[in-house]
């Protein structure tokens, strides 16, 4: 039996290195795509393309008695690294007659993230950090787009600062909150005016399917080519006024947040054995147990800004508050019939979602379970 065994996973070794080279050869391809792509300016992220090769391969692969996700999940894992490697073969400039591109707080992570992509893409990139504004004139001087990428109790203050810009110079912020900080742009700078929200942090490994919000402020005209380079490097934008977009980020960015604070509080003030619970626990709670420590892995300067920066935010953590004591009443009352009825009603609310998230959920665990080691 071991012979056996031996020489059948001698065979599988082989195969396995078979699919290294292949890879290899296709990380090799993608890099010349990239090539082409930054040449001609085209997008590293093309939905359609991506879309039709996968059900093309979807249906090669059960020609064969492959199953069909599996070869999606490699490919889409293959994909994601092949996004990362094209961005290293830089992007067309879109405007090159730009004056230079100014980044206040291009020191820390986001707005280092943005220097490196503006620079792969051609463009005549300064900084002005915390430390630099003895030289802010001197820096700022010609200056043809400003991005403000500061703390948000700081965004305010600093746009202030940006009075003298020239005044056909785009200026922008790249907050997570929106209202504030364009009205503060709009009475500073006479000039074109966008506030840019990233929906994303800054370790992504590249901005393919990530989305960048825009508000609109003034002189749109004048920054379409800036939105189109965002696209072009695998961005998606998306159109939204400032109020509608706060009031969503009280529920994706400072209820949540809240919730894992919350609940990372209480864990630590129970004190449970965490290998114990990693032992014990089913794929989605240890998920759900990634994201509660990945917030305390963070600053918690950031988070606090985040979850502070509006009364909204805390009215709308005050009723979440209110409705948690609600669904506690049922459990007092031992209400199994009240319990199923507001579950019902929660779920026809979701509607068609619960069953698209349902599925949506599946992928992710069968992901985390993969990468989980029991010993």
């Amino acid at each position: 039996m071991a012979v056996e065994l031996n020489e059948l996973r001698d065979q599988i070794d082989e195969v396995d290195k078979q699919m290294v080279a292949l890879l290899a050869r296709r990380l090799a391809l993608v890099e010349k795509v990239g090539e082409v792509k930054s040449k001609h300016g085209l997008p590293i992220y093309a939905p359609d393309r991506e879309a039709a090769m996968l059900a093309s391969r979807r249906e090669e692969a059960e020609k064969q008695g492959v199953p069909a996700q599996l070869i999606e999940d490699i490919l889409r894992r293959t994909m994601r690294e092949s996004y990362s490697s094209e961005k290293d073969s830089g992007f067309k400039c879109l405007n090159p007659e730009l004056r230079s591109v100014v980044i206040v707080g291009g020191k820390g992570q986001l707005g280092g993230l943005f220097k490196r992509m503006f620079t792969l893409s051609g463009y005549q990139v300064k900084v002005l950090g915390s430390k630099d504004w003895d030289r802010a004139d001197e820096i700022l001087k010609g200056a043809g787009l400003v991005v403000v990428s500061v703390p948000i109790h700081l965004t305010e203050g600093v746009i202030r600062k940006l009075s003298d810009l020239p005044e056909d110079c785009i200026l922008c912020d790249l907050t997570s909150i929106k209202s504030k900080p364009l009205q503060t742009m709009m009475e500073t700078h006479a000039g074109p005016v966008v506030g840019l929200h990233p929906m994303f942090g800054p370790d992504v490994p590249s901005l393919a399917k990530q989305v960048i919000v825009h508000c609109d402020g003034r002189g749109s005209e004048h920054y379409q080519w800036l939105l189109q380079q965002f696209v072009i490097w695998g961005a998606s934008v998306c159109a939204m006024d400032a109020k509608e977009h706060d009031k969503g980020m009280t529920l994706i960015q400072a209820l949540r947040h809240f919730t894992s604070f919350a609940y990372g509080m209480h864990l630590s003030k129970e004190n449970p054995d965490l290998d114990k619970l990693l032992q014990l626990s089913s794929p989605i709670y240890r998920l759900e147990l990634a994201m509660i420590g990945r917030l305390f892995a963070q600053d918690p300067n950031l988070y606090g800004d985040i979850i502070l920066s509006s009364e909204e935010n805390i009215d709308m953590i005050k009723r979440f508050h209110a409705r948690f004591g609600e669904a506690i009443q049922i459990l007092e009352q031992h209400n199994k019939a009240e319990f199923v009825e507001s579950f019902n009603k929660v779920s026809e609310w979701f509607g068609d979602y619960s069953a698209q998230f349902m599925l949506e959920s599946q992928k992710l665990l069968k992901q985390a379970n993969d990468s989980i080691h029991r010993g």
